[in-house]
């Protein structure tokens, strides 16, 4: 069992796709960096200098200034600003793979098809042997071709 996981370990499809998941994580933080500290900011400025990471409703019936203060004191909040951070961020990294598979498919196209040139003889029906394909008498054994 030990040489059968070993073989299935090292095979290069599944080395390839834990290198590929390594790196999907760390483009993962890279893209959630990029829309909480990039992307929403200026967003929030054009709609009115709002912090999406601090929009939220208290469910518990209180008012809390902020977030974390909602949180200190344990109250139950719908915390939309977040979510709406995390859209963010699916949205641009759902953008950004369908870019990746588009230039891969863009590159794994098959090549247009080379017309091929017409045939430039065709063969005797009595004696099989190649003549040209305009001609109307074989030159071998002058039968008179189709």
């Amino acid at each position: 069992m030990l040489k059968e996981f070993k073989e299935f370990a090292l095979k290069g499809n599944v080395i390839d796709m834990s290198v590929g998941i390594i790196i999907g994580a760390s483009f993962g933080k890279i893209v959630s960096s990029f829309v909480a500290d990039i992307l929403t900011p200026p967003l929030g400025l054009l709609l009115g200098r709002v912090d999406f990471t601090s929009l939220f409703v208290s469910i518990s019936g209180k008012q809390y200034a902020s977030l974390p203060e909602a949180k200190a004191a344990g109250a139950a909040t719908l915390n939309y600003g977040l979510f709406l951070n995390n859209i963010f961020d699916f949205v641009l990294v759902a953008f950004a793979l369908f870019m990746l598979i588009r230039w891969v498919n863009r590159l794994n196209r098959a090549p247009a098809p080379v017309p091929t040139a017409a045939p430039a003889t065709k063969e005797c029906p009595e004696c099989l042997s190649a003549v040209p394909i305009m001609a109307r008498r074989c030159a071998h054994c002058t039968s008179i071709l189709p």
